[in-house]
C-alpha cells in the first residue's frame, strides 16, 4: 500500500485531522494507496511555511535560482523511471507514452524556466522626465496557490512551480485528488534542492482547493481544471483582489478544407482526437470539414478513428489508456445516452471495462447541430463530432460559435486562406497542419471561458512578477 505524506515546510507530515482518500489505479480499477485529505489547519500550516520562506526566496540571486531550478529536472531525469512508473499507475497512461512523450517535456520545460529566472526583461532605467530618474523593478508576486489538474499531473504541477519558483515566488501547490502520486516524488526532490517551505505539496479534495483560495495569504491563485472550477475560484478570490490565474475547458474546432493534404489531414485528425485518451482542454474534438470533400474525408477519419486500440499501459500497441475514474466514465457515457435523434455514431460509442478499469472507445459522431450539447460542451474523452461548412465564412462562424477559446487547426495547402482564417479563429494557439504540439517556450492560453494566464513562454513572467516604478529626483 503506497501511503503518501503532505509536505510542508521541508517535512513530510499526515493531515493534521488524520483524514485520508484512496489513490486508485485506473487501468484495472483498483485502490492501491492512500494520500491525506488535509483541512484548514493543514493549509495554514502550508501557507505559513510559504510565506515565512519568501523574504529570503525573493532575494536570493536570480542565478541561484535558475540553479535550483537545472538541479531539478536533473534529478527528474535520474528518477526518471520512477515517475513514469507512479503516472502510469496513477492515470492509465500507456508506458510509451509517459516514458517518451510526457516525461521529456516534464524535464524541459522545468530546464526552460530555469532559463527564465535570468531572463527578466524590462524598461531601460532613464530620464523619462527632466530632472527625475526612472527605473523599474520586476518583483515575485508573492505566496501563490496552485492546483494542477488529473489529465497531465506532473507536467502541469510543472507548468505551476516552475515558473513560481524561478520568479521568486513561494507555493502550496495541490495535485488533483484522483492522481497525487508523482507529487509526492517531486516532494522528495523540492527536500532535495530547495529551502525549506518554497514548496509545500498537499494533498485534498476540493474542499481543500476551496481553503487555499479563501485563505487570507496568498496573494495569486492558478489552477488549471474545469469552467465550473474556474468560476467559483474566480468569486472566492474576489473579496480579497487576488490575482488569479485560470487554464480551463476547450472545444477545439479542427477546420478541414478541401485543398488539405487528404491522407496525411485525415492521420493527424484522427490522432487529435484520441492522443492521451482525449483528455485534454485543446484535444481535436470537433471537426470541421467542407462540403465538398466531407463524404470522402469523413468516411476515412471513421476507418481511422476506429483503428486507435486502448488499453493496458505495458502494451505498447495501445494508443491510449484509461479515463480517469469511474465517475468520469459515467459521465462520458452520459453524453452519449443524452444524444439527440439528429445524430448518428459512426464508430464506438461504448464505455468500455476492460481488465476492471474505465475505457472508453475511440468515437466519431456525425449528423449533430451547431447547438447541440456534444458540439458546445468538453466531453474530455476519445470522442470526436464531425460536421460540414459550405465555405471559409461559415467554417470560420461554426468554429467560434463555442464558449471557449482554448486552441483550433487549420489544415490547407492555401498559405492565404491560412493567414486569414488564423487572424479570424477566436483561440489563443492556433496550429497549421498541426495538432496539439506544445513548445515550453511559446505560449499556451485561452480566450473567453477557456480562461486567463500563461504558464508557458516568456509570458509566464506577466503572472507571476508585479512590476513597480523607482522615480529619484535628480535635478541639481
Amino acid at each position: 500500500m503506497t501511503t503518501l505524506k503532505n509536505f510542508i515546510n521541508g517535512k513530510f507530515v499526515d493531515a493534521a485531522e488524520g483524514n485520508t482518500m484512496p489513490i486508485e489505479n485506473p487501468a484495472i480499477g483498483q485502490v492501491y494507496g492512500q494520500a491525506p485529505l488535509s483541512g484548514a489547519s493543514d493549509v495554514d500550516k502550508a501557507f505559513k511555511a510559504a510565506s515565512d520562506a519568501f523574504d529570503g526566496w525573493k532575494r536570493l540571486a536570480p542565478a541561484d535560482r535558475s540553479l535550483a531550478l537545472f538541479r531539478i529536472a536533473d534529478a527528474m531525469e535520474a528518477r526518471a523511471d520512477e515517475l513514469t512508473a507512479a503516472e502510469v499507475q496513477n492515470t492509465g497512461k500507456p508506458v510509451w507514452w509517459m516514458r517518451d512523450g510526457e516525461m521529456p517535456q516534464c524535464i524541459d520545460h522545468t530546464r526552460y524556466h530555469a532559463t527564465l529566472a535570468r531572463n527578466l526583461p524590462g524598461y531601460s532605467t532613464g530620464e523619462y522626465l527632466a530632472g527625475y530618474d526612472s527605473s523599474v523593478r520586476r518583483e515575485p508576486v508573492g505566496v501563490c496557490a496552485q492546483v494542477a489538474p488529473w489529465n497531465y499531473p506532473l507536467l502541469m504541477a510543472v507548468w505551476k512551480f516552475a515558473p513560481a519558483i524561478a520568479m521568486g515566488n513561494t507555493v502550496v501547490l495541490k495535485p488533483s485528488d484522483t492522481t497525487p502520486h508523482t507529487a509526492s516524488i517531486m516532494s522528495e526532490i523540492f527536500a532535495e534542492h530547495l529551502p525549506a517551505g518554497v514548496v509545500n505539496v498537499i494533498y485534498g479534495d476540493r474542499d481543500t482547493g476551496r481553503a487555499m483560495v479563501a485563505h487570507k495569504r496568498p496573494d495569486m491563485v492558478s489552477i488549471t481544471g474545469s469552467v465550473r472550477a474556474g468560476m467559483e475560484i474566480a468569486a472566492n478570490a474576489a473579496p480579497d483582489l487576488k490575482r488569479v490565474h485560470l487554464e480551463l475547458g476547450g472545444k477545439a474546432p479542427v477546420l478541414v478544407f478541401e485543398d488539405c493534404d487528404f491522407d496525411r489531414t485525415v492521420e493527424e485528425v484522427a490522432t487529435a482526437g484520441v492522443m492521451n485518451a482525449g483528455q485534454d482542454c485543446a484535444a481535436g474534438c470537433r471537426v470541421l470539414v467542407q462540403e465538398s470533400i466531407a463524404k470522402e474525408f469523413i468516411a476515412a477519419l471513421a476507418k481511422r478513428v476506429a483503428q486507435f486500440k486502448f488499453g493496458a499501459p505495458d502494451d505498447d500497441n495501445n494508443y491510449y489508456g484509461s479515463i480517469n475514474s469511474a465517475a468520469q466514465l459515467a459521465r462520458v457515457q452520459g453524453f452519449i445516452d443524452r444524444l439527440p435523434s439528429n445524430a448518428e455514431v459512426l464508430t464506438g460509442g461504448k464505455a468500455s471495462r476492460l481488465n476492471g478499469g474505465y475505457y472508453f472507445e475511440p468515437t466519431l459522431i456525425a449528423g449533430l447541430k451547431q447547438d447541440d450539447e456534444m458540439i458546445q460542451t468538453e466531453v474530455f474523452a476519445s470522442v470526436q463530432t464531425v460536421q460540414t461548412f459550405k465555405d471559409e465564412a461559415e467554417g470560420l462562424r461554426m468554429a467560434n460559435d463555442v464558449a471557449f477559446g482554448l486552441a483550433a487547426s487549420i489544415w490547407s495547402e492555401n498559405h492565404a486562406r491560412v493567414i486569414r482564417v488564423s487572424q479570424d479563429l477566436d483561440f489563443g494557439q492556433v496550429w497549421v497542419n498541426c495538432h496539439l504540439v506544445q513548445a515550453g517556450d511559446m505560449p499556451n492560453g485561452g480566450f473567453k471561458h477557456s480562461g486567463h494566464g500563461n504558464d508557458l513562454s516568456a509570458e509566464a513572467l506577466e503572472g507571476y512578477t508585479r512590476m513597480k516604478h523607482v522615480m529619484s529626483y535628480t535635478a541639481r
